[in-house]
């Protein structure tokens, strides 16, 4: 960048608003992740945070970033991803809604998202959040015009408990309305491997709270998934690459079987 965004919020010391790896990538499989990154934006300061409350799961979806990559690798698909903290702005949220720029996440107080002004709460509508789904439609656009197939893959991972409950799943596969075939494809694959414990749309359902893959592809009619990974076995890059080539297997299989 080379200067400070008209809003703003992003300056030229501050990263782009989206990543984007392997955009070249001949697959079928478009992989996003909308919580991968953990970056602020230098204006926001800490937001008000405690040392150490950016590394956990009310920041970033840990382990993501290095899935998608190691995935992206093995399949040769696109991964595009949010650089920015989900605490800076939730682009698995509709804007409009308050969640979207939380100001309690898991008992962690946000102070720096504390009654906002419209215009602040703006600036990250329009420098993030606006960006970054910009950026999907027009790769899928692209890929359309040229007559090639995508199936839509959104990564996350989620906490072993939340709210004193344990949550024994290894993955969950969550799909809600639209093109489903190759989300149950892929549950069953899944459901085939040794010793995993794979739930349907646990432990979150796609509800009226998801916002990516219901904006890109419900109404384009795309086959997809959103996998949720727990966190605890996404620790370092050696498993996220066993992870990779799980998935791999797991997706090439399951769109055989859809395609058939």
């Amino acid at each position: 960048m080379t200067g400070r965004t008209a809003n703003g919020l992003l300056g030229p010391e501050d990263p782009a608003p989206v990543g984007l790896f392997n955009a070249e990538g001949t697959s079928p499989f478009l992989l996003i992740g909308d919580h991968a990154g953990s970056a602020l934006p230098s204006v926001l300061g800490d937001l008000g945070l405690e040392p150490g409350e950016m590394e956990r799961h009310i920041a970033v979806d840990i382990g993501v970033f290095g899935l998608g990559h190691a995935l992206a690798e093995k399949l040769d698909a696109p991964f595009v991803h949010q650089t920015y903290s989900r605490l800076v702005i939730d682009c698995n949220r509709d804007p409009g809604r308050s969640d979207a720029i939380p100001e309690v996440s898991d008992g962690t107080l946000i102070r720096g998202n504390e009654r906002l002004a419209d215009d602040a709460r703006a600036a990250r509508i329009d420098a993030i959040h606006r960006a970054y789904h910009a950026r999907i439609a027009a790769i899928i656009d692209a890929r359309e015009e040229a007559g090639r197939e995508t199936v839509l893959v959104s990564l996350h991972s989620f906490t072993p408990a939340m709210d004193g409950m344990s949550r024994p799943w290894h993955v969950g596969i969550l799909h809600g309305a639209g093109r489903t075939d190759f989300a149950h494809a892929l549950l069953q694959e899944l459901r085939c491997e040794d010793n995993l414990s794979v739930g349907d749309n646990v432990p979150y359902a796609m509800d009226d709270t998801d916002y990516t893959v219901p904006l890109h592809a419900f109404a384009r009619g795309l086959r997809y998934a959103e996998i949720e990974v727990r966190q605890d076995l996404l620790a370092d890059d050696d498993v996220c690459q066993l992870w990779a080539a799980r998935f791999k297997r797991t997706f090439l299989d399951a769109l055989a079987l859809v395609a058939a």
